[in-house]
């Protein structure tokens, strides 16, 4: 895999990381971190359904993929919208580990570069679900 794609990857993780840490520092409030942490949040959930929406037309693909590329969208906007508090940070994991479910068994891709993606994506998605936790904690 990329050097940059582990990178961005990585760095991809700061505010999950830091709006928690922020809250515990007492330079933001709760209620700023949690509103902060849950946008970004939804808008990285959206992100996943894109190489779900690229395997599929790039493999000619006519099953269930193209429109399973756009639930992490759907998920995170409904969320967004009728949940608060745990029960959205709870959805937002929830969503997380599934689309890597879903990843590991459908994308198209060489083994090996399913192999590093799959790692990667599984190091992201528990930091990014213990973020989550973090959060619910506080």
């Amino acid at each position: 895999m990329h050097f940059s794609a582990k990178v961005l990857g990585y760095a991809g993780l700061l505010p999950f990381i830091g709006l928690p840490l922020l809250i515990v520092a007492g330079a933001l409030s709760y209620f700023q971190a949690y509103t902060y942490f849950v946008q970004y949040s939804a808008i990285i959930l959206s992100f996943f359904g894109g190489i779900h929406w690229l395997d599929a037309l790039q493999n000619r693909r006519k099953d269930h993929q193209l429109y399973v590329a756009m639930l992490p969208s759907i998920v995170a906007w409904v969320a967004l919208i009728f949940l608060e508090g745990n029960s959205l940070l709870s959805a937002l994991s929830v969503a997380y580990i599934g689309v890597l479910m879903y990843d590991k068994y459908v994308l198209a891709l060489e083994k090996d570069i399913l192999l590093d993606y799959t790692y990667l994506r599984t190091m992201l998605t528990t930091i990014v679900v213990i973020s989550h936790l973090f959060m619910a904690y506080l």
